[in-house]
């Protein structure tokens, strides 16, 4: 029986997947105005998109930069995650790292702990003084869910390589539906059981090392050398 060939591309979100908290809710938990949580149930209630959301909730910020760079320094990552990447390497599937989050926040994190990756995600600029102003340098006008950085941009071309998702929230929903497998927890994973979509649940990238490398096994065993047709391709 043929070893499958195929190689993969694997997209991992940022907060609440590789670092164990939303580093963007606990920023403006330390940093902006109240009002943020008020923004926040407008976005969960589907009133507004998370591109307005977090320009309003950015807007209230207050933090210079040494304490804006005090608080990056401070964000852990999972502890399996450099495991994980190196798993990907090792194998040949390439690793990207799509956030809706803040690139400041990320490339600090990234920088620290020696990965370097390619990533994607808002533009947090500092104005002056305490003040803080996001920009969407990957938003497109299509979007479904008005994100401030559309992940399914970043799974076009390329349909001979099969689509793997690791995630964990809402901005991952739409392009979980484009996945040829989603490794998956919290919200993410109640909605990949809710729509039936192709996925492997998981605690923390340790377990996601484990169930991946066992998913690739499984392929290769069964001869699967061809990712499945997709309606979208």
């Amino acid at each position: 029986m043929s070893r499958a060939r195929v190689k993969c591309r694997v997209f991992v979100d940022f907060d609440g997947t590789i670092a164990p908290v939303d580093t963007t809710d606990l920023l403006l938990e330390r940093f902006a105005a109240p009002a943020w949580r008020e923004i926040e149930d407008d976005w969960k209630a589907g009133r507004i998109g998370s591109r307005e959301c977090l320009v309003r909730q950015v807007d209230l910020v207050r933090a210079s930069q040494s304490q804006m760079d005090a608080f990056v320094a401070g964000i852990e990552i999972d502890s399996g995650f450099s495991g994980f990447a190196r798993l990907c390497e090792r194998l040949g599937h390439s690793v990207t790292i799509v956030s809706d989050g803040l690139d400041r926040t990320i490339e600090a994190v990234l920088e620290r702990y020696g990965l370097d990756l390619p990533f994607y995600a808002n533009r947090l600029q500092w104005q002056g003084a305490d003040r803080w102003r996001l920009s969407f340098p990957h938003a497109r006008s299509d979007c479904q869910t008005l994100s401030g950085n559309c992940k399914c941009h970043f799974t076009e071309g390329q349909p001979q390589q099969l689509r793997i998702l690791v995630g964990d929230g809402r901005s991952d929903f739409c392009v979980a539906g484009r996945a040829d497998l989603v490794l998956a927890k919290g919200p993410l994973l109640d909605h990949c059981r809710r729509a039936r979509l192709p996925h492997l649940a998981f605690e923390d990238f340790n377990e996601a090392s484990l169930q991946f490398a066992a998913w690739l096994e499984g392929r290769q065993y069964a001869g699967m050398d061809e990712p499945a047709p997709r309606a979208e391709d």
